[in-house]
């Protein structure tokens, strides 16, 4: 059975890349987009998400591609997890751009996103890292679903997940 495409959100260090490639590795033919990876194909011109208007077109460019990307694997039986930061205006750009997929936002208090991140390479600066997930609290996308990840370990945050994909909407 095919799930549906499954875009992983949240904060920065809240466990998306990490989760989304266990799940992807659990399935029999399942690709893992991380959105992070598509929008540094701008080698030169790269703009952040945050800085202006410059920023938000090649947010949206990424989400683009990445959904040009997941819809070229699900067209040849592939499922597909995705890892990107989502705003609202990019939750619904997914939606519109990869219908019927499953929208998890995943939170996590900013103490254990901060202890998380100390654990491993993070291209964020302090500020930039606090702003993000100050961001993503204020302002959530419209998931289908939301978990709480503070006291969860990696493989127990997969296999919430992985529930909620299997079950869908």
């Amino acid at each position: 059975m095919t799930h549906p495409p499954l875009i992983l959100t949240g904060g920065p260090a809240v466990g998306k890349s990490v989760t989304a490639r266990a799940l992807a590795e659990g399935r029999p033919r399942c690709a893992f987009i991380d959105v992070d990876d598509v929008r540094q194909f701008v080698v030169t011109g790269a703009a952040a998400p945050w800085e202006g208007k410059e920023g938000r077109e090649q947010q949206r460019l990424g989400v683009t591609n990445a959904c040009g990307l997941a819809r070229n694997f699900l067209a040849m039986g592939i499922e597909v997890v995705v890892a990107d930061v989502l705003t609202p205006e990019t939750c619904d750009l997914y939606r519109r751009e990869l219908p019927g997929c499953l929208i998890v936002h995943m939170t996590l208090g900013l103490p254990e996103a901060m202890r998380r991140a100390a654990s491993r390479k993070i291209w964020l600066t302090d500020d930039e890292f606090r702003m993000l997930h100050e961001a993503d609290a204020a302002n959530p996308p419209d998931a289908d679903h939301r978990i709480q990840v503070d006291a969860l370990n990696v493989q127990n945050q997969t296999e919430k997940v992985a529930r909620l994909w299997a079950e869908g909407r």
